[in-house]
């Protein structure tokens, strides 16, 4: 499987992410910051995302978190059907609806998303890359 690799943006990390539709579609496109401080292995969210995102997408509400870092108190968590076309990765992932993300992106990759990949600027200084995990 390729790696997929994506400019930084003012000087972030950033992968592109396609969120299907409800009403299917040709999906929505969003550039997320990929944050590896964001969130715990443990944590039970591996997206952050506007909430208006996730219920456009039919995101379905399965709980909800306490947050304590950049995002404070309880917001809830919908499962929502996420691509990757150019690494084939197509999955329901459990994803926090916040009122408003970071200035300059469409939401956050935790690190319990990350970690689903090998990541890093695999020797390109100005990019970041996800490439899928050997099978096994």
């Amino acid at each position: 499987m390729p790696l997929a690799e994506w400019s930084l943006y003012a000087d972030r990390p950033i992968l592109e992410i396609v969120l299907a539709l409800a009403a299917g579609g040709a999906g929505l496109s969003r550039h997320l910051v990929a944050d590896t401080g964001a969130g715990s292995r443990r944590d039970v969210f591996e997206l952050i995302l506007d909430e208006d995102d996730c219920l456009q997408c039919g995101g379905i509400p399965i709980h909800e978190v306490r947050l304590s870092g950049a995002y404070r108190g309880s917001f809830p968590v919908y499962l929502v059907d996420v691509r990757i076309p150019a690494l084939s990765f197509d999955d329901s992932v459990p994803v926090v609806g916040v009122s408003s993300v970071p200035r300059g992106s469409d939401g956050i990759a935790c690190f319990n998303f990350l970690r689903r990949f090998n990541y890093g600027n695999f020797g390109n200084p100005d990019g970041f890359g996800l490439d899928p995990l050997p099978q096994g």
